[in-house]
């Protein structure tokens, strides 16, 4: 398992666009499983159907692929860091993503040529499929 804090050596990214409160299963080159908790304290809920708060679908895929950078840059020998979406396609929302439920992340590498990664991802709630899609990341070396 993955905490948080060993997340935030694996990725760039911070509160609030950091998406992925854990990673329970990861197979490098293949698979990963993260975890992330919804709140009703998150910023986006304030602006996003004040009164009905739904996660936005953008950020449901965004936190896909933060699990798919995670898995990306724990199975490569070199240490990128930073992996840029290049496409999404074939997305889905099936049911909205509310306070208190918890997110499940499945990705899986699908194809990878050299810095290119092609990944399939589907979130769930209670094993309710919420989300799912097709994307392809860059591999990117972090300025230093």
């Amino acid at each position: 398992m993955i905490d948080v804090n060993e997340i935030k050596t694996i990725i760039p990214h911070r509160y609030p666009f950091l998406l992925v409160d854990r990673i329970i299963s990861l197979e490098k080159s293949k698979s990963a499983v993260g975890i992330k908790n919804v709140s009703a304290n998150e910023g986006f809920f304030e602006g996003h159907f004040p009164g009905n708060p739904i996660m936005p679908g953008v950020l449901i895929i965004e936190a896909l692929a933060q699990t798919a950078g995670i898995l990306a840059n724990v199975s490569s020998e070199k240490k990128y860091k930073s992996v840029y979406f290049m496409s999404i396609e074939r997305a889905k929302f099936r049911k909205p993503v509310v306070p208190g439920d918890q997110l499940r992340l499945e990705v899986e590498l699908v194809k990878q040529r050299n810095t290119v990664l092609k990944f399939s991802g589907i979130a769930r709630v209670d094993d309710k499929v919420v989300a799912e899609a097709d994307f392809t990341a860059m591999m990117v070396d972090m300025e230093e």
